[in-house]
């Protein structure tokens, strides 16, 4: 038997097909096509866009990919085993220049100038809000500055010893045993305590209930240098552009007291007539400078309120540092070794109160 002539694959985009190059001549395209050995192809290339599968040469789409190989060509001409050319990339330029880096920076306005700390302090004309002048009536008063000149002992009195909750109710009571905390009361990190027992609590009703750990005499009047000085509390807020500190008190006498501002500085002394004029003092350097005539004082009847102008933007981190008189710093030390035994009572168990 002869040998069977080796057949030709066929490279024309779409065909696939073998053929034998004996019969694959130039002919009548309509015969080729009858007998089923022309080449029916695609001459354009492929294309792939948006999910989309077609060819270049014929408005043919589909995206299943199955039915993109199945499409018939287009096309019928002699068969080809040469493969077409592939299509040109492009050509990627290595001479284009790289790009630098720019470091945009924020624009900083420059800082002012810090003032020194004993420039001239502005005395602040308040605000005062009616409520405040109706509880400060001149006959109270003058009432409650003759109870505390007087020596005697006014009925209802409580015992100044802290932590005893007995009230004066004649000559009688001085016979009654007294049991008092003759330590201080330290609230730190929601926990309530004296600095004497050590018996830490986060009820503030508990705190106030727990009995005294030392006895001796009651004591209905405070000596004359314990009664100068209020303990008010306070603190301060702030916005983009205030600095806004508030210090809570009731009856003092917005005539007396005082509030003095320079850019660095705040200055305050509340006058309290009804406690022998004792005072309330407030002196810090501020964190960052302020605007002295844009800032107000508002006196109300809890609180006083100092809206502080700041001079330039930016959030502080506090609001400054304390200015101390030489009895204020022997008081500083005094809580300093007070707040040394905080962690030795960290690991009481509060089911033991």
């Amino acid at each position: 038997m002869p040998a069977e002539k080796p057949m030709l694959q066929c490279y024309n985009r779409g065909c696939g097909q073998k053929y034998d190059p004996d019969t694959n001549t130039d002919g009548n395209i309509l015969e080729w096509n009858r007998t089923a050995k022309s080449c029916r192809h695609h001459p354009g290339l492929p294309v792939f866009h948006d999910a989309y599968k077609g060819w270049g040469c014929c408005n043919k789409k589909c995206t299943d990919f199955t039915e993109f190989l199945n499409i018939k060509g287009c096309t019928l001409s002699k068969h080809s085993n040469v493969k077409p050319p592939e299509p040109e990339k492009p050509v990627v330029k290595d001479d284009i220049p790289d790009t630098e880096e720019v470091e945009v920076k924020a624009i900083v306005p420059p800082s002012l100038q810090r003032p020194p700390i004993d420039t001239p302090m502005v005395i602040m004309k308040p605000n005062i809000a009616p409520s405040l002048m109706q509880q400060l009536s001149a006959p109270q008063q003058e009432e409650k500055k003759e109870a505390l000149e007087s020596d005697e002992i006014q009925i209802g009195t409580n015992c100044k010893n802290g932590g005893c909750q007995v009230t004066y109710q004649g000559p009688d009571t001085n016979n009654s045993l007294c049991t008092y905390h003759p330590g201080v009361p330290i609230f730190h990190e929601g926990m309530k305590y004296w600095s004497c027992c050590q018996r830490k609590t986060s009820d503030f009703n508990s705190f106030l209930n727990q009995a005294g750990c030392n006895q001796g005499r009651h004591v209905w009047k405070k000596d004359e240098s314990e009664m100068q000085k209020v303990q008010c509390r306070w603190d301060f807020h702030q916005t983009g552009t205030h600095v806004i500190v508030s210090v809570y008190a009731k009856k003092y006498c917005p005539k007396e007291s005082i509030v003095k501002l320079s850019p660095i500085r705040l200055c305050l002394k509340l006058v309290f007539p009804q406690q022998a004029d004792a005072t309330f003092d407030l002196d810090y350097e501020l964190r960052g400078i302020i605007d002295v005539s844009a800032s107000e004082v508002s006196m109300y009847g809890t609180k006083v309120e100092i809206k502080m102008k700041k001079a330039e933007p930016g959030a502080w981190t506090k609001l400054g540092s304390l200015i101390e008189t030489k009895d204020e710093k022997k008081e500083t030390k005094t809580r300093s070794n007070i707040d040394n035994v905080t962690p030795q009572m960290q690991a009481v168990d509060l089911d033991d109160l």
